[in-house]
Protein backbone atom coordinates (compact mmCIF):
# COMPACT_ATOMS: atom_id res chain seq x y z
CA UNK A 1 0.00 0.00 0.00
CA UNK A 2 2.92 2.68 0.69
CA UNK A 3 3.28 2.61 -2.89
CA UNK A 4 0.18 3.47 -4.10
CA UNK A 5 -0.57 7.15 -2.75
CA UNK A 6 -3.95 6.48 -4.73
CA UNK A 7 -4.87 3.27 -1.68
CA UNK A 8 -7.50 3.71 0.74
CA UNK A 9 -5.44 1.62 2.55
CA UNK A 10 -3.29 3.73 6.00
CA UNK A 11 -0.13 2.50 6.89
CA UNK A 12 0.57 3.10 10.21
CA UNK A 13 4.48 3.57 11.06
CA UNK A 14 6.34 3.32 14.56
CA UNK A 15 9.56 3.92 15.60
CA UNK A 16 11.19 0.68 16.08
CA UNK A 17 13.12 1.70 19.32
CA UNK A 18 9.48 2.22 20.88
CA UNK A 19 8.49 -1.33 20.78
CA UNK A 20 11.52 -3.33 20.14
CA UNK A 21 11.17 -4.43 23.86
CA UNK A 22 7.88 -6.50 23.11
CA UNK A 23 8.61 -7.16 19.12
CA UNK A 24 8.14 -10.76 17.98
CA UNK A 25 9.03 -11.25 14.66
CA UNK A 26 8.35 -14.44 12.53
CA UNK A 27 9.21 -15.60 9.15
CA UNK A 28 7.58 -17.77 7.37
CA UNK A 29 8.98 -18.73 4.64
CA UNK A 30 8.05 -21.19 1.79
CA UNK A 31 10.41 -24.11 1.58
CA UNK A 32 10.21 -27.76 -0.10
CA UNK A 33 12.41 -28.44 2.52
CA UNK A 34 9.79 -29.52 5.78
CA UNK A 35 7.88 -30.94 3.48
CA UNK A 36 10.39 -33.48 2.20
CA UNK A 37 11.81 -34.22 5.53
CA UNK A 38 7.67 -34.92 6.50
CA UNK A 39 7.36 -37.08 3.32
CA UNK A 40 10.30 -39.20 3.98
CA UNK A 41 9.23 -39.56 7.50
CA UNK A 42 5.68 -41.06 6.08
CA UNK A 43 7.56 -43.16 3.91
CA UNK A 44 10.35 -44.88 5.92
CA UNK A 45 8.57 -44.50 9.55
CA UNK A 46 12.06 -42.75 10.78
CA UNK A 47 11.71 -39.73 12.32
CA UNK A 48 14.49 -37.01 11.17
CA UNK A 49 15.53 -36.72 15.13
CA UNK A 50 16.31 -39.91 15.15
CA UNK A 51 18.88 -39.91 12.69
CA UNK A 52 22.46 -39.26 13.45
CA UNK A 53 24.42 -36.72 12.35
CA UNK A 54 28.35 -37.74 12.11
CA UNK A 55 27.29 -41.13 10.44
CA UNK A 56 30.38 -41.86 8.34
CA UNK A 57 28.89 -42.80 5.16
CA UNK A 58 26.35 -40.23 4.91
CA UNK A 59 29.27 -37.52 5.86
CA UNK A 60 31.39 -39.27 2.90
CA UNK A 61 28.89 -37.88 0.17
CA UNK A 62 30.02 -34.68 0.67
CA UNK A 63 33.31 -35.45 -0.44
CA UNK A 64 32.56 -38.90 -2.98
CA UNK A 65 30.65 -41.18 -4.59
CA UNK A 66 31.76 -43.69 -2.85
CA UNK A 67 28.67 -44.68 -0.21
CA UNK A 68 26.22 -44.59 -3.25
CA UNK A 69 28.08 -47.01 -5.10
CA UNK A 70 28.72 -45.26 -7.96
CA UNK A 71 31.81 -43.73 -9.93
CA UNK A 72 32.32 -39.39 -10.49
CA UNK A 73 32.23 -40.51 -14.32
CA UNK A 74 28.99 -42.48 -14.29
CA UNK A 75 27.55 -39.59 -12.31
CA UNK A 76 28.98 -36.43 -13.88
CA UNK A 77 29.86 -35.33 -10.09
CA UNK A 78 32.86 -35.98 -7.95
CA UNK A 79 30.36 -35.69 -4.90
CA UNK A 80 27.24 -37.62 -4.02
CA UNK A 81 24.87 -34.29 -3.32
CA UNK A 82 22.36 -34.31 -6.19
CA UNK A 83 19.25 -33.52 -4.62
CA UNK A 84 20.54 -32.02 -1.02
CA UNK A 85 19.50 -29.09 0.26
CA UNK A 86 22.00 -26.19 -0.18
CA UNK A 87 24.71 -28.44 -1.53
CA UNK A 88 23.58 -30.12 -4.71
CA UNK A 89 24.00 -26.82 -7.07
CA UNK A 90 26.63 -26.85 -9.34
CA UNK A 91 28.53 -24.17 -7.50
CA UNK A 92 28.11 -25.54 -4.05
CA UNK A 93 29.08 -29.22 -5.58
CA UNK A 94 32.06 -27.13 -6.70
CA UNK A 95 33.07 -26.01 -3.03
CA UNK A 96 32.86 -29.54 -1.93
CA UNK A 97 35.45 -30.81 -4.73
CA UNK A 98 37.81 -28.21 -4.09
CA UNK A 99 37.58 -28.68 -0.35
CA UNK A 100 36.56 -32.59 0.41
CA UNK A 101 34.60 -31.49 4.03
CA UNK A 102 35.02 -34.53 6.72
CA UNK A 103 33.15 -33.14 9.68
CA UNK A 104 29.84 -31.35 10.83
CA UNK A 105 31.78 -28.26 11.05
CA UNK A 106 33.12 -27.80 7.84
CA UNK A 107 29.75 -28.55 6.61
CA UNK A 108 29.10 -25.32 8.56
CA UNK A 109 31.97 -23.34 7.14
CA UNK A 110 30.79 -23.99 3.80
CA UNK A 111 27.20 -23.43 4.05
CA UNK A 112 28.45 -19.81 5.62
CA UNK A 113 30.97 -19.40 2.63
CA UNK A 114 28.03 -20.35 0.06
CA UNK A 115 25.42 -17.85 1.38
CA UNK A 116 27.88 -15.10 1.51
CA UNK A 117 29.32 -12.06 -0.61
CA UNK A 118 32.82 -12.02 -0.80
CA UNK A 119 33.65 -14.94 0.90
CA UNK A 120 34.21 -17.30 -1.16
CA UNK A 121 35.25 -16.41 -4.66
CA UNK A 122 38.74 -14.68 -4.66
CA UNK A 123 38.64 -14.96 -0.72
CA UNK A 124 38.61 -18.11 1.16
CA UNK A 125 38.77 -20.53 -1.93
CA UNK A 126 42.52 -18.55 -3.29
CA UNK A 127 43.38 -19.16 0.83
CA UNK A 128 42.75 -22.73 0.37
CA UNK A 129 43.89 -23.27 -2.77
CA UNK A 130 47.59 -21.23 -2.20
CA UNK A 131 47.48 -23.37 1.12
CA UNK A 132 47.91 -20.27 3.12
CA UNK A 133 45.13 -22.29 5.32
CA UNK A 134 42.73 -25.02 5.81
CA UNK A 135 38.68 -24.80 5.22
CA UNK A 136 39.04 -24.86 9.34
CA UNK A 137 40.59 -21.62 9.17
CA UNK A 138 38.85 -19.60 7.02
CA UNK A 139 36.26 -16.98 7.90
CA UNK A 140 32.34 -19.00 7.18
CA UNK A 141 30.33 -17.12 9.36
CA UNK A 142 29.82 -13.80 11.05
CA UNK A 143 30.01 -15.51 14.44
CA UNK A 144 33.63 -16.75 13.30
CA UNK A 145 34.85 -13.49 13.64
CA UNK A 146 34.33 -12.52 16.89
CA UNK A 147 34.77 -16.01 18.63
CA UNK A 148 38.10 -16.05 16.83
CA UNK A 149 39.26 -12.84 17.63
CA UNK A 150 38.24 -12.74 20.85
CA UNK A 151 40.19 -16.68 21.34
CA UNK A 152 43.49 -14.74 19.99
CA UNK A 153 43.67 -12.29 22.94
CA UNK A 154 40.75 -9.17 21.70
CA UNK A 155 39.10 -8.16 23.85
CA UNK A 156 35.09 -9.37 23.25
CA UNK A 157 33.40 -6.13 23.19
CA UNK A 158 35.68 -4.95 20.54
CA UNK A 159 35.82 -7.93 18.61
CA UNK A 160 32.14 -8.15 18.54
CA UNK A 161 32.46 -4.79 16.73
CA UNK A 162 34.84 -5.91 14.40
CA UNK A 163 32.85 -8.68 13.65
CA UNK A 164 29.35 -6.19 12.98
CA UNK A 165 31.50 -4.35 10.72
CA UNK A 166 32.53 -6.81 8.55
CA UNK A 167 29.80 -8.79 8.14
CA UNK A 168 28.00 -5.62 6.56
CA UNK A 169 30.96 -4.93 4.32
CA UNK A 170 32.48 -2.07 6.29
CA UNK A 171 36.20 -3.40 6.55
CA UNK A 172 38.12 -3.30 9.48
CA UNK A 173 38.64 0.31 11.18
CA UNK A 174 42.55 1.13 11.38
CA UNK A 175 42.51 1.30 14.84
CA UNK A 176 41.01 -2.12 14.70
CA UNK A 177 43.42 -3.21 12.34
CA UNK A 178 46.24 -2.06 14.79
CA UNK A 179 44.51 -4.23 17.30
CA UNK A 180 44.20 -7.11 15.68
CA UNK A 181 48.55 -7.30 14.30
CA UNK A 182 48.90 -6.41 18.18
CA UNK A 183 47.48 -9.76 19.08
CA UNK A 184 49.47 -11.40 16.39
CA UNK A 185 45.98 -11.62 13.67
CA UNK A 186 47.56 -13.12 10.53
CA UNK A 187 47.83 -10.26 7.75
CA UNK A 188 45.68 -12.44 5.64
CA UNK A 189 43.06 -13.11 8.35
CA UNK A 190 42.62 -9.18 8.23
CA UNK A 191 42.60 -8.95 4.20
CA UNK A 192 40.27 -11.75 4.03
CA UNK A 193 37.97 -9.56 6.27
CA UNK A 194 38.57 -6.24 3.90
CA UNK A 195 36.72 -8.49 1.26
CA UNK A 196 33.94 -9.65 2.54
CA UNK A 197 30.72 -7.89 1.80
CA UNK A 198 28.15 -9.83 4.08
CA UNK A 199 27.74 -12.70 5.97
CA UNK A 200 25.86 -15.34 7.10
CA UNK A 201 25.03 -16.30 10.67
CA UNK A 202 25.94 -19.49 12.12
CA UNK A 203 22.62 -20.16 13.73
CA UNK A 204 21.04 -20.36 9.92
CA UNK A 205 24.11 -22.00 8.85
CA UNK A 206 23.63 -25.05 11.61
CA UNK A 207 19.98 -25.43 10.34
CA UNK A 208 20.77 -25.72 7.11
CA UNK A 209 23.32 -28.59 7.91
CA UNK A 210 21.23 -30.58 9.87
CA UNK A 211 18.66 -30.74 7.30
CA UNK A 212 21.03 -31.57 4.77
CA UNK A 213 22.81 -34.62 6.73
CA UNK A 214 19.11 -35.89 7.29
CA UNK A 215 18.16 -35.51 3.87
CA UNK A 216 21.58 -37.49 3.20
CA UNK A 217 21.19 -39.90 5.37
CA UNK A 218 17.70 -41.15 3.51
CA UNK A 219 19.70 -40.93 0.36
CA UNK A 220 22.28 -43.07 1.56
CA UNK A 221 19.95 -45.69 3.63
CA UNK A 222 17.05 -45.48 1.82
CA UNK A 223 17.44 -44.44 -1.49
CA UNK A 224 13.79 -46.08 -3.32
CA UNK A 225 12.25 -43.34 -0.22
CA UNK A 226 14.46 -40.70 -1.04
CA UNK A 227 14.23 -40.87 -4.73
CA UNK A 228 10.63 -41.76 -5.21
CA UNK A 229 10.08 -37.90 -2.45
CA UNK A 230 12.83 -36.39 -4.94
CA UNK A 231 10.98 -36.77 -7.58
CA UNK A 232 7.74 -35.52 -6.64
CA UNK A 233 8.88 -32.49 -4.43
CA UNK A 234 11.87 -31.02 -6.04
CA UNK A 235 10.87 -30.78 -9.73
CA UNK A 236 7.74 -31.50 -11.60
CA UNK A 237 9.11 -31.93 -15.29
CA UNK A 238 10.11 -34.92 -16.94
CA UNK A 239 10.97 -36.81 -19.79
CA UNK A 240 9.36 -39.83 -18.99
CA UNK A 241 10.76 -42.27 -21.86
CA UNK A 242 14.18 -41.35 -21.23
CA UNK A 243 13.74 -42.26 -17.26
CA UNK A 244 11.86 -45.49 -17.95
CA UNK A 245 14.27 -46.72 -20.75
CA UNK A 246 17.11 -47.29 -18.55
CA UNK A 247 20.63 -45.96 -18.16
CA UNK A 248 21.74 -45.49 -21.93
CA UNK A 249 18.24 -43.92 -22.83
CA UNK A 250 18.87 -41.27 -20.27
CA UNK A 251 22.51 -40.62 -21.40
CA UNK A 252 21.39 -39.83 -24.76
CA UNK A 253 18.49 -37.12 -23.42
CA UNK A 254 20.98 -35.55 -20.99
CA UNK A 255 23.41 -35.37 -24.73
CA UNK A 256 20.88 -33.79 -26.54
CA UNK A 257 19.91 -31.15 -23.96
CA UNK A 258 24.01 -30.84 -23.58
CA UNK A 259 24.14 -29.89 -26.95
CA UNK A 260 20.83 -27.16 -27.22
CA UNK A 261 22.45 -25.66 -23.94
CA UNK A 262 25.51 -24.71 -26.01
CA UNK A 263 23.58 -23.18 -29.16
CA UNK A 264 22.20 -19.28 -28.73
CA UNK A 265 19.19 -20.18 -27.96
CA UNK A 266 19.85 -22.41 -24.56
CA UNK A 267 17.79 -24.20 -22.76
CA UNK A 268 13.72 -23.26 -21.66
CA UNK A 269 12.74 -23.44 -18.28
CA UNK A 270 11.51 -26.75 -18.80
CA UNK A 271 14.15 -28.47 -20.41
CA UNK A 272 16.34 -27.04 -17.22
CA UNK A 273 13.82 -29.10 -14.96
CA UNK A 274 14.00 -31.87 -16.99
CA UNK A 275 17.75 -32.51 -17.18
CA UNK A 276 17.75 -31.59 -13.30
CA UNK A 277 15.70 -34.67 -13.31
CA UNK A 278 17.43 -36.50 -15.86
CA UNK A 279 20.37 -35.97 -13.78
CA UNK A 280 19.04 -37.92 -10.73
CA UNK A 281 17.89 -40.29 -12.86
CA UNK A 282 21.23 -40.99 -13.94
CA UNK A 283 22.33 -41.36 -10.42
CA UNK A 284 19.81 -43.81 -9.47
CA UNK A 285 19.70 -46.22 -12.40
CA UNK A 286 23.44 -46.23 -11.86
CA UNK A 287 22.78 -47.43 -8.30
CA UNK A 288 20.70 -50.39 -9.33
CA UNK A 289 17.37 -49.04 -9.14
CA UNK A 290 14.38 -48.44 -11.64
CA UNK A 291 11.65 -46.67 -12.54
CA UNK A 292 8.35 -48.94 -13.38
CA UNK A 293 5.77 -47.83 -16.33
CA UNK A 294 3.22 -45.64 -15.57
CA UNK A 295 -0.04 -47.80 -13.85
CA UNK A 296 -3.89 -47.57 -14.27
CA UNK A 297 -4.12 -48.64 -11.03
CA UNK A 298 -0.75 -48.10 -8.78
CA UNK A 299 -0.11 -44.81 -10.25
CA UNK A 300 -0.77 -41.97 -7.50
CA UNK A 301 -2.39 -38.70 -9.07
CA UNK A 302 1.41 -36.20 -8.45
CA UNK A 303 3.43 -38.63 -6.19
CA UNK A 304 6.03 -40.85 -7.42
CA UNK A 305 5.89 -44.07 -5.35
CA UNK A 306 7.84 -47.38 -4.32
CA UNK A 307 6.22 -50.32 -5.70
CA UNK A 308 6.82 -53.01 -2.83
CA UNK A 309 6.14 -56.11 -5.11
CA UNK A 310 9.11 -55.09 -8.01
CA UNK A 311 11.04 -52.44 -6.21
CA UNK A 312 10.08 -50.35 -8.72
CA UNK A 313 9.35 -46.51 -8.44
CA UNK A 314 6.52 -46.03 -10.39
CA UNK A 315 5.77 -42.76 -12.02
CA UNK A 316 2.61 -40.61 -11.05
CA UNK A 317 0.06 -39.15 -13.87
CA UNK A 318 1.18 -35.67 -13.01
CA UNK A 319 4.51 -37.12 -15.22
CA UNK A 320 2.78 -37.17 -18.48
CA UNK A 321 3.62 -33.73 -20.08
CA UNK A 322 -0.21 -31.83 -20.55
CA UNK A 323 -1.81 -33.53 -18.18
CA UNK A 324 -2.91 -31.98 -15.00
CA UNK A 325 -3.74 -32.21 -11.37
CA UNK A 326 -7.17 -32.33 -12.08
CA UNK A 327 -7.20 -34.66 -14.40
CA UNK A 328 -4.69 -36.98 -12.66
CA UNK A 329 -7.03 -36.72 -9.34
CA UNK A 330 -10.06 -37.78 -11.27
CA UNK A 331 -8.38 -41.11 -12.64
CA UNK A 332 -7.69 -41.71 -8.65
CA UNK A 333 -11.34 -40.71 -7.87
CA UNK A 334 -12.79 -43.21 -10.68
CA UNK A 335 -11.02 -46.12 -10.31
CA UNK A 336 -11.93 -46.01 -6.26
CA UNK A 337 -15.71 -46.80 -7.89
CA UNK A 338 -14.64 -49.63 -9.96
CA UNK A 339 -12.26 -51.09 -12.77
CA UNK A 340 -12.38 -49.43 -16.15
CA UNK A 341 -14.04 -51.49 -18.98
CA UNK A 342 -12.80 -49.61 -21.79
CA UNK A 343 -10.98 -46.55 -22.95
CA UNK A 344 -14.28 -45.03 -23.48
CA UNK A 345 -15.43 -45.65 -19.90
CA UNK A 346 -11.69 -44.18 -19.19
CA UNK A 347 -12.51 -41.50 -20.56
CA UNK A 348 -16.45 -41.12 -19.73
CA UNK A 349 -15.62 -41.17 -16.27
CA UNK A 350 -12.42 -39.03 -15.64
CA UNK A 351 -11.48 -35.45 -16.81
CA UNK A 352 -8.99 -37.15 -19.33
CA UNK A 353 -9.10 -35.84 -22.88
CA UNK A 354 -7.97 -37.55 -26.42
CA UNK A 355 -4.30 -36.30 -26.24
CA UNK A 356 -4.08 -37.37 -22.50
CA UNK A 357 -5.41 -40.93 -23.20
CA UNK A 358 -2.54 -41.29 -26.41
CA UNK A 359 -0.17 -40.68 -24.09
CA UNK A 360 -0.84 -42.82 -21.70
CA UNK A 361 -1.26 -45.56 -23.84
CA UNK A 362 2.24 -44.87 -24.95
CA UNK A 363 3.64 -45.93 -21.73
CA UNK A 364 1.29 -49.08 -22.18
CA UNK A 365 -0.78 -48.41 -18.83
CA UNK A 366 -3.94 -49.05 -21.29
CA UNK A 367 -2.81 -52.62 -23.13
CA UNK A 368 -5.55 -54.35 -21.18
CA UNK A 369 -8.38 -51.78 -22.55
CA UNK A 370 -10.21 -52.63 -25.81
CA UNK A 371 -11.41 -48.91 -27.52
CA UNK A 372 -15.07 -49.30 -26.42
CA UNK A 373 -17.57 -50.94 -23.93
CA UNK A 374 -19.33 -52.83 -26.85
CA UNK A 375 -18.37 -56.43 -27.62
CA UNK A 376 -17.91 -58.14 -30.99
CA UNK A 377 -20.69 -60.83 -31.13
CA UNK A 378 -18.57 -62.57 -33.83
CA UNK A 379 -15.69 -63.17 -31.79
CA UNK A 380 -17.37 -65.34 -30.01
CA UNK A 381 -18.26 -68.98 -30.56
CA UNK A 382 -21.69 -70.10 -30.20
Amino acid sequence: PADDPGSDIITTHFDYHSIDQNLLKLDILGHDDPTVIRMLQDLTGIAPTQIPLDDKETMSIFSSTDALGVTPEQINSEVGTYGIPEFGTQFVRGMLKDTRPKKFADLLILSGLSHGTGVWMGNADELIKNKTCTLSDVIGCRDDIMVTLSRMGVEPSTAFKIMEDVRKGKKVKPEYEEIMKKNNVPQWYIDSCNKIQYMFPKAHATAYVMMAIRVAWYKVHRPLDFYANYFSIRTDKFDLDAMIGGEDSIIHALESLNEKKKTREGLSAKEEEIEKSLSMSLEMVDRGYRFGHLDLYKSDSRRFIVDKETGLIIPPFIAIDGLGLAAAQSVIDARKEGPFLSKEDLIKRTKLNSQNIAKIEEQGALKDLDDSNQMDLFSFNF
